[in-house]
């Protein structure tokens, strides 16, 4: 047996209830702000995903994880409602990005209710929106409303794609046989590389801008 298999029937192997409450605290979570930059909530959907072998869960899983998400957004909501754009300073936006908040603010007010339903699929983005439309005073019964159909399509074309995937994994592994172990030392190495490559251009941008720091306090002193 290969190792993407051995995976997958770890995580098949685990009870069902179980694999639905850890799934579904990982999308609570990442859905809620202050923690969504910390919580894999859609890698692990898909992983658990891959576990589905029969339209009940699919159904069971799909309807969990669109009820955690809309609980999150609403979480969001009302934190921005209380907290308005003073939110924008807080340590948990500055991790997530400014950026992104600021973004979050241009989808509303270009696509008011429906930046909700476009948000549920950008990364990040999506952990902003609900508390940017709350600071923004968007009504609570629309916004929920098209959470709960964004959270409810996010839902089903994720655990889908993981169901997918799950199954061609298999089949692939039956057709390549150790392939996949060729395959996952490649991308061991390339990742190895990657990084090795970043690390010593950070090391060079750093020489280089103390260097740089070094030669503009000399010329200070020299001028004074």
């Amino acid at each position: 047996m290969s190792f993407i298999s051995d995976v997958l029937e770890a995580i098949a192997g685990l009870p069902r209830p179980l694999l639905i409450l850890v799934t579904g605290a990982l999308v609570l979570a990442e859905c809620t702000i202050g923690v969504g930059f910390l919580v894999p909530g859609e890698s692990g959907l898909l992983i658990a995903s891959a576990a589905v072998t029969d339209t009940g869960f699919f159904l069971t899983l799909s309807g969990i994880v669109a009820l955690c998400a809309a609980t999150g957004d609403s979480i969001g909501f009302w934190l921005g409602r209380f907290n308005r754009f003073r939110l924008r300073e807080t340590k948990a936006v500055r991790k997530l990005g400014q950026h992104h908040w600021d973004r979050a603010g241009r989808l509303l007010r270009k696509y008011g209710i429906g930046a909700v339903l476009v948000a549920r699929f950008l990364p990040v983005v999506r952990t902003l929106v609900p508390a940017a439309a709350g600071a923004g005073g968007m009504r609570y019964g629309p916004f929920l409303l098209a959470s709960v159909f964004g959270a409810t399509a996010w839902s089903l074309t994720h655990v889908g794609i993981g169901w997918a995937a799950g199954a061609s994994a298999k089949y692939l592994e039956d057709l390549l046989g150790h392939a996949s172990w060729i395959l996952a030392v490649s991308l061991l190495l390339i990742g190895l590389a990657v990084w090795y490559v970043r690390r010593v251009k950070r090391r060079r941008a750093a020489v280089a801008e103390t260097r740089v720091g070094a030669e503009t306090a000399r010329d200070v002193s020299e001028a004074a």
